[in-house]
């Protein structure tokens, strides 16, 4: 009876640490994986519910999360899938929706270029463009810009060399580029 009585402590021991374990990683990192989440899906309420389908999913895999090097990147991965496999669900905004709409409200308002760039309208017209972009150089550069990851932390995320990271968030970065100034200089002439 004592031995047993042993091992059932000893599993209760390692039961406490790994849901302490659990609890920390919550606290520590559920800012992050809420961020990720809404910047993949762009809404408050898919943005929760990808959350907490990612804490989740890590209390099922909980036993892992005591080998892992870095726990931080670990469960960036975990949110970003999940955010992932959410936003396939939904279709894409196609570009010349957003061209319709966004820009034909700059053209109606007829203010100069400084001010569309320090107004709304202007930063509501990005996030489009960054929106429409092919999934793979946005989801690079929203790591990037937005939620501030660095190249290597990215890598991780996305699984890939952080040399094709990089080059996903300069192409991405040329595309937002050329796609502005064509929709800009197309505003001058009306």
């Amino acid at each position: 009876m004592v031995a047993g009585q042993v091992i059932v402590d000893d599993a209760m021991v390692l039961a406490r640490t790994e849901q302490d374990q659990l609890e920390l990683a919550v606290r520590q990192h559920a800012q992050l994986v809420y961020r990720i989440a809404h910047s993949v899906l762009r809404n408050h309420h898919d943005a929760e519910d990808a959350t907490q389908e990612t804490f989740v999913r890590l209390l099922r895999a909980q036993r892992k999360l005591s080998t892992v090097d870095d726990a931080r990147k670990w469960i960036a991965r975990i949110a970003w899938r999940v955010a992932v496999e959410r936003r396939n669900k939904a279709p894409e905004v196609p570009l010349e929706r957003i061209e319709a709409t966004v820009v034909s409200q700059l053209r109606s308002q007829w203010i100069s270029a400084e001010e569309n760039v320090l107004g709304r309208e202007m930063a509501g017209l990005v996030q489009s463009l960054i929106f429409a972009l092919p999934a793979q150089l946005r989801d690079a550069l929203t790591l990037s810009s937005v939620q501030q990851l660095s190249p290597a932390e990215i890598a991780v995320v996305l699984e890939m060399s952080e040399a094709a990271v990089r080059s996903r968030i300069f192409r991405a970065r040329q595309m937002l580029k050329q796609r502005l100034e064509a929709l800009l200089e197309g505003n001058h002439g009306t």
